[in-house]
């Protein structure tokens, strides 16, 4: 066992021992987290693409839109959510550490929290992005988004063309967390 490991069991028993919370809270709070995934983006980005107005909301303020689209953000860490467009590809990053939308996607992947993409993604953005596939025009801006713990980015990436005809749910099953990230397109 290590030695973060004992120090969590010897917090959490404290504070169950205290009174401070259940045993009870505690397990509903870890099978909260657990449920958390990049559906629940996948689900908030399908439905700006059927809803302007929800759009013109999520946009104003992500943390309000993600609750509207029904997903509970239980943290007051604010969700800003920026729009990928035919000029301008954005891309998510927490340089100091692994700040994630851990609430719309749950778990980072591995590479996210590496040293390598998150100074790598700062300085030389195009170069990570076409390490992932992604090959931007000269002519589209690529803005780099540094999280912070009071702050996560969701990238809301461009409806694909040819998705005229699929219903929200439908839509949902087409975006992907790393175009929710920004290393890819749809």
């Amino acid at each position: 066992m290590t030695h973060h490991k004992m120090l969590e069991i010897a917090v959490r028993e404290l504070l169950i021992e205290k009174g401070v919370l259940t045993a009870d809270e505690v397990r509903q709070a870890i099978e909260r987290m657990d449920a958390r995934g990049p559906h629940l983006g996948a689900r908030i980005v399908a439905k700006a693409w059927v809803d302007p107005a929800f759009k013109e909301r999520l946009l104003h303020d992500g943390t309000a839109g993600a609750e509207e689209a029904g997903v509970q953000m239980d943290q007051p860490t604010r969700l800003i959510v920026v729009e990928n467009t035919p000029g301008t590809h954005n891309l998510v990053v927490c340089t100091l550490c692994s700040c994630y939308p851990r609430m719309v996607l749950g778990i980072p992947p591995d590479w996210y929290k590496s040293r390598a993409y998150r100074s790598r993604a700062v300085r030389e953005p195009r170069a990570v992005l076409a390490e992932f596939g992604t090959q931007l025009p000269a002519d589209v801006t690529v803005r780099v988004h540094d999280s912070t713990a009071d702050m996560r980015y969701l990238v809301l990436p461009m409806r694909p063309a040819g998705s005229e005809s699929l219903d929200e749910t439908q839509l949902a099953g087409l975006v992907t967390r790393d175009s929710m990230i920004g290393v890819s397109v749809l």
